[in-house]
């Protein structure tokens, strides 16, 4: 958590972290998705999991340790592998972060009519105006959710070029509180 700011709430102190490690990667990432566990709850409870994780020395008390989940399947629609996922008590929230291009609202205007997803994505592909984005998402078993995006343009190691709000990608924060759904 090098960058992220501490005055932040945890979860949105979590989603930093993980879009920082995501930066880490570089761009053209598959998406990645992390469960997020209670780092308190985890070094009393798994005292040799937290050192591993190097959470033994820390002295914060309130705060998510987000936990990289096995490779998200490129061949599967998200939505649908999302319907898959069923996750255990200790797990007190999720996060996923993914790449997608985005297009200005100016150009909702000039989509063409009557076209498939995949010709959707070859046009947002080749429109001048798209920007490619990272998103991350985070949502609590309480409904607590936060996001961060970052642009590729103005991507930087400073948390400052990164946009931070609990409603910014909505659809797949309502998809990832689907995964804890009874």
């Amino acid at each position: 958590m090098s960058n992220t700011p501490m005055a932040a709430s945890p979860l949105t102190r979590a989603v930093l972290e993980i879009d920082e490690y995501a930066a880490g990667l570089g761009w053209n990432q598959p998406a990645r998705l992390f469960a997020l566990v209670d780092t308190a709850r985890l070094r009393a409870q798994e005292p040799g999991l937290a050192a591993q994780l190097g959470l033994d020395g820390e002295q914060e008390t309130a705060g998510f340790t987000p936990i990289e989940q096995d490779e998200v399947p490129a061949d599967k629609p998200l939505d649908e592998f999302l319907g898959t996922i069923a996750w255990p008590d200790p797990v007190v929230g999720c996060a996923l972060t993914v790449e997608r291009l985005m297009l200005p609202p100016s150009a909702e205007a000039s989509v063409p009519k009557g076209l498939g997803e995949a010709e959707l994505a070859q046009w947002v592909a080749k429109h001048p105006g798209r920007q490619e984005v990272r998103m991350t998402v985070a949502v609590l078993r309480d409904g607590a959710r936060e996001s961060a995006l970052r642009l590729r343009e103005k991507d930087s190691p400073t948390p400052t070029e990164v946009l931070t709000g609990s409603d910014l990608v909505p659809g797949l924060a309502e998809a990832l509180a689907a995964t804890f759904a009874e």
